[in-house]
């Protein structure tokens, strides 16, 4: 039976490695055993922080709304729940997008939301 030569295949292997781990400090760029390390550890940090990034962003939102309807005289959860009263449906992202670019179109409504809280 002939024999089997694996260089082929182990050098496409460790080639994929050493591509995610481009560009790290010392031995974790060019050592396959603490490259495959590296590269593990680097695909858990992407994986939580795809997470935490939703996160922030919701956050991020909700200040911005926040601070466009304090101009006003509300609260973010008044105006959460006029919204709600008010059928009025936006999501944060886009209430956010308004309040930053577009603060008239946000004052609408803000007063819309106002008139149904009242």
């Amino acid at each position: 039976m002939a024999r089997t030569k694996r260089g082929v295949i182990s050098k496409a292997k460790h080639k994929k490695v050493f591509k995610a781990v481009k560009g790290q400090y010392g031995r974790r760029k060019n050592t396959i055993r603490v490259a495959r390390q590296a590269m593990e550890k680097a695909m858990q940090y992407a994986y939580r922080d795809r997470k935490a990034k939703k996160r922030d962003f919701r956050s991020l939102w909700i200040q911005r709304i926040n601070a466009g309807v304090r101009t006003e005289g509300l609260t973010y959860s008044r105006f959460i729940n006029g919204l709600a009263k008010s059928k009025i449906k936006l999501d944060r992202k886009v209430l956010a997008e308004l309040a930053y670019n577009n603060p008239d179109v946000f004052k609408t409504i803000v007063k819309k939301v106002q008139s149904s809280l009242n």
